[in-house]
Formats: C-alpha cells, sequence, structure tokens
C-alpha cells in the first residue's frame, strides 16, 4: 500500500495520497492547496487519482477540489460548503472561493473502497457539523484519519461558524475512543499520534 503525507497551503494542511499499489489508482485525502504538489506525488508512483475525500468543509482542506476534474466525497452536513465562501471560510480571508466539483455525499458508516483499499466513515461531528474520520478497515487496520477532529495532544477549533465544542468532545470520546489505544491516528495538521496517546495525555480531554 501506498500512503504519502503531502503539506500543503500556508495553514499547513496534511493531504494523503493513497493507493493500494504504483501504477496504480489513487485517492487523495483533503487537497487544501498546491495542485503541483500534490501531483508530483502521483507521478512518483504512476498514480491516477479516482477521487477526492473531504474530512469537512474548510477552505484549507478543499482548496483544490475542483482542479483535479474528479469527483469529492463529503459528508451530507457540509456538502453546501464547497459554494458557499461563509460557510467554507474563505471570505474570511478576503478570497471568496466556491467550488463545483461533482459531489459525492457520504454519511456515517458508508465505506469508502478503491482497489483493496476500504475505510469506514466516522461522523465526527464539532470542528464542522458534517467533519468525518476515515477508519481504514483494509489492507491495514488500526490506521485513523482524523481531520481536524483529533490531533497530537489537541482538537480541532470550536469557535467557527456551525461549530459545537461540546459536539466535537462527545464525537471523539464516543466514537474514536472506543478503538484500540494502537490505532495510528494521521491529522489534519501536524504530527501523527495514537489513539492511546490521546487517552491518557490530551489536556483537552
Amino acid at each position: 500500500m501506498i500512503l504519502e503525507t503531502v503539506s500543503v497551503g500556508s495553514m499547513q494542511v496534511n493531504c494523503y495520497i493513497l493507493a493500494s499499489r504504483a501504477s496504480g489508482r489513487a485517492m487523495i485525502i483533503d487537497p487544501g492547496d498546491e495542485k503541483r504538489k500534490i501531483e508530483r506525488v502521483l507521478r512518483k508512483h504512476a498514480l491516477k487519482a479516482e477521487f477526492i475525500v473531504n474530512t469537512h468543509g474548510h477552505i484549507d482542506h478543499i482548496g483544490c477540489d475542483d482542479k483535479f476534474g474528479i469527483p469529492v466525497y463529503i459528508h451530507r452536513a457540509d456538502s453546501a460548503m464547497l459554494g458557499n465562501a461563509e460557510l467554507n471560510l474563505s471570505s474570511f480571508l478576503g478570497e471568496g472561493l466556491r467550488f463545483e466539483p461533482e459531489i459525492k455525499i457520504m454519511e456515517d458508516k458508508d465505506n469508502i473502497a478503491l482497489d483493496g483499499i476500504e475505510m469506514e466513515v466516522i461522523h465526527t461531528p464539532g470542528h464542522t457539523p458534517g467533519g468525518i474520520c476515515l477508519l481504514m478497515r483494509k489492507p491495514k487496520d488500526k490506521i485513523l484519519f482524523s481531520g481536524d477532529s483529533l490531533f497530537y495532544h489537541g482538537v480541532g477549533r470550536t469557535d467557527f461558524p456551525g461549530a459545537s465544542g461540546t459536539s466535537l468532545i462527545n464525537s471523539i470520546k464516543q466514537k474514536l475512543f472506543l478503538l484500540s489505544d494502537d490505532t495510528v491516528v494521521y491529522p489534519g495538521h501536524g504530527p501523527s499520534t495514537t489513539i492511546g496517546e490521546e487517552r491518557d495525555n490530551n489536556a483537552f480531554l
């Protein structure tokens, strides 16, 4: 399996590129910016990007959604953010960006699959109403892509429109902390961590 992290944009978003093998098809998680940087990784492994998965609808995670010409998966509760500059927060940066990719709606417990890679959608509202995490089931388990829900010794901000601190903490404790301690967490920003590390040492929780 190929799993590469590309740090993109001024907010240093972790964009993840996943494929089961070289010269195959790939999914891109959160292509927030720097299309050429992402394309270099695709070329390195001779990959063809098949679709995008957004962990949520903020501008720093969706900035390249319509630049690859492929479908974009996003949770129903965040889908309106792609076409609304105030909801996706780009208007706060003075850009007013709207995106019109082919949208594929995700719901809690959906399965996202590509060439032997299977991931379960875990709806974790709080940072945004439609924030999600992706739990890999195949070809490996105990891998979680947590978006901006859970970070190394941190959690996502809840001072944006539509956010809820209570919902976010409940999402983490009631869903993510049910996973085994050795589950590796790949967040939307910053270094990777584990569920056990965050259960024991995350001061926000």
